[in-house]
C-alpha cells in the first residue's frame, strides 16, 4: 500500500497503523461523542496521533472532557497542542493534564514507541502560519497575534527538523496542527492559506526524514497531500474526515 496507504487489515509484524484526529475541539456538549470509537482503536489501530486544538476554547472544564475522552485508551496516544488550546494562555497546564493521564504531548520534542517489531519515531511542534510560494505570509503585519503565528511557523520548523533527526527508529511521523502543504488546504479560500500554514514546515518534514505528515487546523481542506518531494500528507481534522479518527499504514523499509 505505499508508505501510508489506508489500512484495512489485521495486525502485521513490520506494519504500524496509525490513527489520526485532529480539531476535536472538545467541550461539555461533546462530552462521550468520540470515547466509543476511541475504546475500540486495540482492534484497529496501534497508536493514536492527534494533531492539536483539542480542545474548543482553552479552558480548564474543556480540558477535563478532552480528558475523560483519552483517559486509559488501548494504544498509545501522542499529541500536539493547537492555537485554540492556547486561547486562555493554558496551554502548559493542559500539556500537565494530558500528561497526567499519560498522553505523550510533543512540542519540539520527540518520542520512540516499539510497535510490532517496529521502532515508530513521532516528532511533534503546534506549527503556525508563514505562508507558501504563490501565498506569501505577513509576519511584520496586523495584530499582535497575527505577527506571532506568522513567526511561529518558521520557527516550529526549525524545532521539527531538531526533533526528527533526533530519532533513533524505523520509521518517523511529523505531528503538528499547522499544514504543511498547500494540497491538504484545497477546500479553503486561498486569501487564508498563509494563516493556515508553512512552507518550511514541509521542509522540516523532508529534510527530517518523515514517512508520513499529519495535521489538522484547516477545517475546510482536503485529506490527502504531498510535500514537494514526495513525502505523504494528511489533514485529519474532523471536519474533513467526519470519523474520531483515520487510520494510515506504514511498513517498515525491509518490508517494501
Amino acid at each position: 500500500m505505499g508508505r501510508a496507504g489506508t489500512n484495512r487489515g489485521e495486525r502485521d509484524p513490520g506494519r504500524v497503523r496509525v490513527a489520526a484526529v485532529g480539531d476535536l475541539h472538545l467541550r461539555e456538549s461533546l462530552r462521550g461523542r468520540f470515547r466509543p470509537a476511541l475504546l475500540e482503536l486495540g482492534a484497529r489501530a496501534d497508536v493514536l496521533l492527534v494533531a492539536g486544538d483539542l480542545t474548543n476554547g482553552g479552558t480548564l472544564r474543556d480540558t477535563e472532557v478532552l480528558c475523560a475522552e483519552l483517559d486509559d485508551l488501548p494504544v498509545p496516544v501522542v499529541a500536539v497542542l493547537g492555537n485554540h488550546d492556547h486561547d486562555r494562555r493554558l496551554g502548559f497546564r493542559i500539556a500537565v493534564r494530558l500528561t497526567e493521564i499519560g498522553v505523550h504531548v510533543l512540542d519540539g520534542t520527540a518520542i520512540t514507541l516499539p510497535v510490532n517489531g517496529v521502532r515508530l519515531g513521532v516528532a511533534g511542534v503546534m506549527g503556525g502560519s508563514g505562508g507558501f510560494p504563490g501565498h506569501p505570509g505577513t509576519p511584520d503585519e496586523g495584530s499582535v497575534e497575527h505577527r506571532a503565528l506568522h513567526r511561529r511557523g518558521p520557527a516550529d520548523a526549525a524545532r521539527l527538523r531538531a526533533a526528527l533527526e533526533s530519532l533513533d527508529c524505523d520509521l518517523r511521523v511529523a505531528l503538528m496542527h499547522f499544514s504543511p502543504v498547500v494540497d491538504t488546504l484545497v477546500g479553503e479560500a486561498p486569501k487564508i492559506f498563509p494563516g493556515l500554514g508553512c512552507s518550511e514546515l514541509a521542509d522540516a518534514v523532508e529534510a527530517g526524514g518523515a514517512d508520513l505528515a499529519i495535521h489538522g487546523h484547516a477545517h475546510g481542506g482536503t485529506e490527502f497531500g504531498r510535500t514537494p518531494g514526495g513525502v505523504e500528507v494528511r489533514n485529519v481534522s474532523y471536519p474533513v474526515i467526519r470519523a474520531a479518527y483515520r487510520i494510515y499504514e506504514l511498513t517498515h523499509p525491509r518490508e517494501r
